[in-house]
């Protein structure tokens, strides 16, 4: 059996560059763009949404993004394995969009979360576009291409900022949510005309019990974490979501270990190189989210309240400050790209997430410093960027073709369940420390923004650890028949 990955592109070899491939990556990249968006955008509307609809539990416009992201992965990845990943990444890409519409009209807060979750089908379009990208791109420029795809995720981050303070700031934050739906309408019009579908496919089955399971059982915990300060921790409300959830999350784990084809396959997460590419992973999306959360929080503060942080900025001035954080990372992308051939990836991955600790720790010591503030923003960029491009690479060399999709999604999994975890950690850390609460927003003392600082260095100090333990040299997964799930993909015979 041939199982070259560049079975499904002819004359792979021998191919470089045309004008197609070209409009294809760049479709790529700003579709990958649209889900780096999504985070900065939300991040820079939520004073604005949590004053219009009077609450303090914000992080759930986060949460529900990146549970329905989490669960989705790997049942997106097996759908893409079966039906085609082209086909499967333009249905992501119209679900994300229906979901920005919601947003767009939603009328009350919990619709307006139930938006936000429809468009965390944005999330598996990362591990899909690289995934496709290997499939039907020449083998020879297939490694630039994934390195410029995933830190291309900076190129528009550094004008979003300014977009989104220019959006809400003149229409409201509603218009956000209408900018998301053009844009993506015409990706998916865009995607269909620039990208070949891959011609992998395997047969496969939906593990529905198991995804129920892990999404009940998450959404269960999150909520006891996040309503346990107002419940209170011993109350039975908040025992209640806190061990049903944990027994949901056990019962998955078990069924996981016996179902033929489970959810997660959990025989590869047990190959080191991809449990510690994992955990970096998500603690790299983990601390950036939170990091990119309480950054408008801190500088949108009104410096007169007397807090000891705050400049006061508007949505659009606080673009200032984020625009750094978006040419960082694309700098650090770019030197992964370049980098690469020379240097392993692992140790790229550990450097970025060493200076997501130091830049996340810095940050918490400069609440009234702007300049000094808007250096280590930077910096905290520059690492992410170096993590970003690393992902999919330690993911290539670490399995074999067949089972690359499969660890993409369980890697994609991590990042957004840890995503979606840590920023409930720092509301719950924030509405521990309300200072005051003024026409519906909730302040906080100058304590709870230095605590969720730590927090994010925290979450990247675990990475940075898992990246380090990585082995020196990794080579991919042994293949037979005991080591490929029944449902790997193979290349389909091209006629």
């Amino acid at each position: 059996m041939n199982t070259d990955i560049s079975s499904s592109a002819p004359d792979a070899d021998r191919s470089g560059w045309t004008p197609r491939l070209i409009g294809s990556l760049v479709t790529i990249i700003l579709l990958l763009e649209m889900l780096a968006v999504s985070y900065t955008m939300i991040s820079i509307a939520l004073p604005d949404i949590a004053a219009h609809f009077q609450t303090t539990q914000s992080a759930w416009l986060l949460t529900a993004f990146l549970l329905v992201g989490a669960v989705s992965c790997p049942l997106v990845g097996k759908l893409a394995d079966m039906h085609g990943k082209r086909r499967i990444l333009l249905a992501c890409t119209l679900g994300a969009a229906l979901g920005s519409l919601l947003s767009a009209l939603a009328p009350t807060y919990p619709l307006l979360i139930a938006g936000r979750a429809l468009t965390g089908l944005l999330t598996p379009c990362l591990f899909l576009s690289y995934s496709l990208i290997r499939d039907v791109y020449p083998k020879r420029i297939v490694p630039m291409a994934v390195s410029i795809a995933t830190s291309g995720m900076g190129i528009i981050t550094v004008a979003a900022p300014f977009l989104a303070g220019w959006l809400i700031d003149g229409f409201g934050f509603r218009s956000i949510f209408w900018f998301a739906l053009i844009g993506l309408s015409v990706l998916a019009v865009l995607l269909v005309l620039t990208t070949d579908e891959s011609s992998i496919r395997s047969s496969s089955r939906l593990d529905l019990v198991g995804a129920t399971l892990l999404s009940v059982g998450l959404a269960a915990v999150l909520v006891g974490v996040s309503f346990g300060p107002k419940w209170g921790w011993s109350s039975a409300s908040t025992l209640g979501c806190l061990v049903g959830g944990v027994v949901l999350l056990g019962t998955w784990l078990t069924t996981a270990r016996v179902v033929r084809e489970p959810l997660i396959d959990l025989r590869i997460l047990c190959r080191r190189s991809v449990a510690l590419t994992t955990i970096g992973a998500g603690a790299c999306y983990g601390a950036g989210v939170v990091y990119s959360l309480v950054l408008p929080l801190m500088c949108m503060t009104p410096a007169a309240l007397g807090l000891g942080y705050g400049f006061g900025v508007t949505a659009k001035g606080f673009a200032i400050f984020q625009a750094p954080f978006g040419a960082a990372t694309m700098i650090g992308g770019i030197v992964v790209g370049v980098l690469v051939p020379r240097v392993r990836p692992r140790q790229l991955m550990a450097a970025g997430l060493v200076i997501e600790t130091v830049a996340a720790l810095a940050s918490a010591g400069v609440h009234d410093q702007r300049v000094l503030l808007m250096v280590f923003i930077g910096f905290f960029g520059l690492g992410q960027g170096l993590i970003y491009a690393s992902i999919p690479n330690l993911i290539i060399a670490a399995v074999a073709p067949q089972l690359q999709a499969t660890a993409a999604s369980i890697v994609a999994v991590a990042q957004s369940l840890v995503s979606a975890i840590v920023p409930i950690v720092a509301f719950a850390i924030l509405n521990s420390h309300i200072a005051l609460v003024s026409e519906g927003r909730a302040f906080y003392t100058d304590d709870g923004i230095t605590l969720v600082f730590v927090l994010s260095a925290g979450v990247a100090f675990v990475g940075a650890i898992a990246a380090y333990s990585l082995p020196r040299t990794i080579h991919a997964l042994a293949l037979s028949d005991r080591d490929i799930p029944s449902t790997a993909p193979r290349p389909v015979p091209t006629v």
